[in-house]
């Protein structure tokens, strides 16, 4: 393979050049990046970069040592896959095997009013500039991202109120329960649950029912969307995503990888698009694999279980696994405060947990949810008990 494109200027465009060449390729590599800057960590922006901390998180690869073309602020706009051929906004690019990496885009709320997002580095600066003491900031959305951006807009002096539709934080994705126990970490900021945002206007945010919030700064944080629109007429399949198989291939000499990719999982018999830091590292590793060597012998496909991370409030929560709402609830309370929630399946075996200011535990979850033991409930419920020993006597 003579010559191999990659599409994305982010954490998943760079670890495929690392791998593209730790796997063997020796031909051309030419990374093509919408953005102006080298690829950098997203992880950072919300946490360092925007309270002042950092000023950029760009990952350490050497781009000439790996031998690769680095066209940064070039967009791509098209694809022709039968001629082999990306096209971007400064001209045609010939390839052999293309690597698309384009991430996601931030949803925005209707309205003329002005509304920032936290996608991109230069987001980042942006919003710090304008979280200065006594600042009036909205926050539309109270799951991770503007949990995040509360944070640090509370960190830096601010007056933070934040909006979100639901009754509860996190209520969508971790039910009630969850979201009780995260009311209180929302201490001084006016956090308006349930609460419905009809457009952004240049007063502030006007609510659904036809009250404005004031506001100097307005942070919309209420989702992406895989940034595929410009694959429209490749041919390629596009549904939340674009599909591809168990080993990320999407098309002939075509793999796609981190937030724009929908892949299909072994583990859970379903399409999975993760858009989270740790997805992003690791599908390269098996799609270079899939795009170099077709046949693919011994190459496991790329099915994780799937983890995140925040730091949001002044407590950091990690999830493993993946749950339904079909599974059933437990915690692990513990006299620090700290806590686990776990979801177990209907044979109680582990299918995720939701872990609160106590890192250590993810590693445990990773290993019941991975071995598949049957867990006792009881046990479990004994935060003196290890995840991995709670194991079901026979």
């Amino acid at each position: 393979m003579a010559h191999v494109v990659v599409v994305g200027g982010g954490l998943a465009g760079a670890r495929s050049c690392e791998q593209l060449r730790e796997q063997g390729h020796a031909g051309r590599i030419t990374l093509v990046g919408a953005e102006s800057h080298l690829p950098y960590d997203r992880p950072p922006l919300s946490k360092e970069v925007l309270i002042g901390a950092a000023d950029t998180s760009t990952l350490r690869v050497d781009y000439d040592e790996l031998r690769v073309d680095v066209r940064a602020g070039v967009r791509a706009i098209g694809l022709r896959p039968v001629d082999r051929v990306l096209v971007t906004d400064a001209g045609q690019i010939g390839y052999d095997g293309l690597i698309l990496a384009t991430g996601a885009d931030p949803i925005r709320i209707p309205g003329e009013g002005e509304q920032l997002t936290l996608r991109t580095l230069d987001d980042a600066l942006s919003l710090r500039q304008r979280l200065r003491p006594e600042a009036r900031v909205v926050v539309i959305g109270a799951g991770w991202i503007g949990a995040e951006v509360a944070t640090a807009a509370r960190t830096r002096g601010c007056h933070v109120t934040c909006v979100d539709l639901d009754a509860l934080p996190l209520a969508r994705l971790m039910g009630s329960e969850v979201g009780k126990r995260l009311l209180s970490w929302w201490e001084g900021i006016d956090l308006r649950l349930g609460t419905a945002v009809a457009a952004v206007t240049s007063d502030g945010v006007e609510l659904a029912d036809g009250e404005t919030l004031p506001a100097d700064v307005v942070v919309t944080g209420v989702g992406v969307r895989p940034a595929t629109g410009w694959l429209a007429d490749s041919g390629l399949e596009i549904d939340a995503g674009v599909v591809t198989d168990e080993w990320l291939r999407a098309g002939p000499g075509i793999v796609a990888v981190g937030d724009c990719a929908a892949w299909w999982s072994r583990r859970y018999q379903a399409r999975m698009r993760v858009e989270h830091w740790d997805d992003a590292s690791a599908a390269p590793a098996v799609a270079v694999a899939a795009l170099l060597a077709p046949g693919l012998g011994e190459v496991e496909p790329h099915d994780p279980v799937p983890y995140f991370w925040s730091d949001q409030l002044g407590h950091k929560l990690q999830y493993v696994g993946r749950h339904t709402d079909q599974d059933r609830l437990l915690f692990r309370e513990r006299e620090d405060g700290s806590w686990t929630a776990l979801w177990l399946g209907d044979d109680d075996t582990l299918s995720a947990a939701l872990i609160a200011d106590l890192p250590r535990e993810n590693v445990q979850a990773q290993m019941a949810i991975l071995g598949g033991s049957v867990l006792d409930p009881h046990l479990l419920a004994d935060p003196a008990v290890p995840l991995t020993k709670a194991v079901r006597s026979v």
